[in-house]
Parts: structure tokens; C-alpha cells; sequence
């Protein structure tokens, strides 16, 4: 479904991501995990279309999608859930949801009520302003909203930033059920005990490089990890 091939960001002379590969199948949780300024949010905002590769490839559901426009790139179906929620403030929950479902391009979009279904909270919420909702609540609609697109892939960037232990266990949970519901899950992610409730395998970086691949279940004793997060 996904495959990453050599992936390579650069911002101008300065390379933060050095050719990592990885692969994502339907219904599969993947963590990339890494420090602070390893290189995770930079590649997966070049997977969704929103940072230009100097290098490598990106395939999607069978076709090249390497420097395609992320709004291209959420028609197919691979949804970015960015890290700081990046909401409109002045868009009430419903609108939210429903600017959003006009994305898919093939493929109908998931009705509203699903979303609620798995948020009740922002079904008592449709008619508040975005700008307005606790951080738990915008990263819910953060992720209603690329619900909507009916993904095949979502890649989430920190979804547990600046978030209540309690919030984000429910989180947790609702990702969870998206994976199982056949949605293949990219997750980025610092806490170790976050990738292990969602992934089943990982992907750790260090300054742009991968440094380990395997099993998340085999990842909390390597060596190479705890360089990567402690050095």
C-alpha cells in the first residue's frame, strides 16, 4: 500500500532526512520514533505532499506519488494528521468535517456520523468553533477531519503533544479501533509506551537516519534505540 524507497529531505544546504526506507500495509500500525529533530515530522509531511524530497520514492496504493501536491495526495487517499492540529479557528466542528469531505476523489466520504460515533464529544460539540474546543478536543476533530477523507493510509504526527495522560489514552484506544477498522496507521511518535499500544512494528530515527527496524515489541532493550533517544 505504502512503500518509501530512499526518502531524502533537505532544507536548503541542510539534509534532515538521509534516504530511510519503510514499508505500510492495509490495516498495519508503523511508529517512527526518534528524538526531538531526528527527522520524523519532516518525513512524513514529504510523504503527505507538504515538504518537497531531494531524493528517493514514494509509492501509494500502487502509483508514484514522489513530489505530487498534497492535495493530490489526500484525493488517493493517504491522510496527514499534522501535529499541531492546524485547524481553522473560525470553522465550527461541522464545518470542520465537512470542508474536509469534499477531499476524496473515487471513493464516497465517511459520513459525519462515524465520526461522532467514535467522538461523541464533538457531536455535542458540531456547532462550536474549533478555536474554541480543549487541546483533547481539537485533536479529536484533527482526526474526525481526516477521517472524513476516507483514508486508506493516516499518518498521525504526535497526536499525544502537550495532551492529559487521561486524553490521550483515549486516544489511544480510538486509534486503535481505526487500524482495526482496515486504515493502515503511520504514527510518529517520542513515548515509547504510545508506539507500543498502537504499532506492531517501528522504525527508529537519529538526525535523519534510520538506526533500527524490527518489531515493536522488540524495540524497548535495543542498544541502538536507547542511543538514538539518550545518546
Amino acid at each position: 500500500m505504502l512503500e518509501i524507497s530512499g526518502l531524502k529531505v533537505s532544507y536548503g544546504a541542510v539534509q534532515a532526512v538521509h534516504g530511510i526506507d519503510l514499508t505500510l500495509a492495509p490495516g498495519e500500525s508503523l511508529a517512527l520514533l526518534g528524538a526531538n529533530g531526528a527527522g520524523k515530522t519532516s518525513s512524513v509531511e514529504a510523504i503527505a505532499g507538504l515538504l518537497p524530497t531531494a531524493g528517493g520514492r514514494v509509492v501509494f496504493d500502487g502509483a508514484d506519488i514522489t513530489g505530487k501536491p498534497a492535495s493530490h495526495i489526500v484525493r488517493r487517499g493517504l491522510a496527514l494528521v499534522p501535529q499541531w492540529r492546524e485547524l481553522f479557528p473560525a470553522f465550527t466542528v461541522e464545518e470542520t468535517l465537512l470542508a474536509a469531505s469534499s477531499a476524496p476523489r473515487g471513493r464516497p466520504p465517511l459520513p459525519l456520523d462515524h465520526v461522532y460515533d467514535l467522538f461523541p464529544i464533538l457531536g455535542q460539540r458540531r456547532l462550536q468553533l474549533a478555536g474554541s474546543l480543549s487541546g483533547g478536543e481539537q485533536q479529536m476533530l484533527a482526526i474526525g477531519r481526516a477521517l472524513v477523507t476516507n483514508p486508506k493510509i493516516m499518518l498521525l504526527d504526535e497526536p499525544s503533544a502537550g495532551l492529559a495522560v487521561g486524553i490521550v489514552r483515549s486516544l489511544v484506544g480510538i486509534v486503535q479501533r481505526i487500524c482495526q477498522a482496515g486504515v493502515g496507521i503511520l504514527l510518529v511518535e517520542q513515548n515509547l509506551e504510545i508506539a507500543e499500544a498502537v504499532a506492531t512494528r517501528c522504525v527508529v530515527l537519529s538526525t535523519g537516519r534510520a538506526v533500527w527496524t524490527g518489531r515493536m515489541d522488540d524495540a524497548a532493550g535495543r542498544a541502538a534505540i536507547q542511543e538514538a533517544y539518550f545518546g
